[in-house]
């Protein structure tokens, strides 16, 4: 799966690829659409982007829970060698458990908080064409229908800047929307 990002000049070119996308199967869900006219966009039919496809949280809370398990559970080593006897009968594993569960939990609140704030690669790259009036959308379209939507939207939209996320632009930004 491959996500394409099409900078659109204004709402009638973004519904009419929104519906040209349609009929080349591609479903709703599978075309989300950022502006700052969104108001207009569902009143036409066409599928809002929401948080999750716009900033990093959902790469951020994966990280969270990547960093703040491990973490929760040296924790848990380190309470239960402090504290020891002062446990009671809760043991050494349900003390290790109990703070990797925790750490996870900490991690992923923490992690989503500053995920919420990161922008998206693409939506940061034209967050000053999309504060003019642009519109841009993010369609997820399997890896061998690439080349189809391309000539699709480019012979009947030749003003649309099509792009995708470079290596080069993930080793320089955080931010990739799920």
């Amino acid at each position: 799966m491959q996500r394409l990002y099409f900078l659109t000049p204004d709402l009638d070119t973004t519904v009419s690829i929104a519906h040209e996308l349609n009929d080349l199967g591609l479903s709703k869900r599978e075309v989300h659409v950022t502006g700052r006219d969104w108001q207009h966009l569902e009143e036409r039919g066409v599928n809002n982007a929401t948080l999750r496809q716009t900033s990093d949280v959902v790469h951020a809370a994966w990280r969270g829970v990547k960093f703040g398990v491990p973490l929760g559970l040296l924790l848990g080593v380190v309470v239960y060698y402090v504290l020891g006897e002062g446990l009671g009968s809760m043991g050494i594993a349900g003390v290790i458990i109990g703070m990797g569960v925790f750490g996870g939990l900490f991690g992923v609140w923490t992690s989503t908080m500053v995920g919420v704030s990161v922008h998206d690669v693409k939506v940061d790259k034209y967050e000053d064409e999309i504060e003019e009036g642009a519109f841009l959308m993010m369609v997820d379209v399997a890896n061998q229908r690439e080349d189809e939507v391309y000539s699709v939207i480019h012979r009947h939209h030749p003003e649309v800047i099509i792009d995708k996320v470079s290596r080069e632009e993930l080793k320089h930004h955080s931010g990739t929307g799920a």
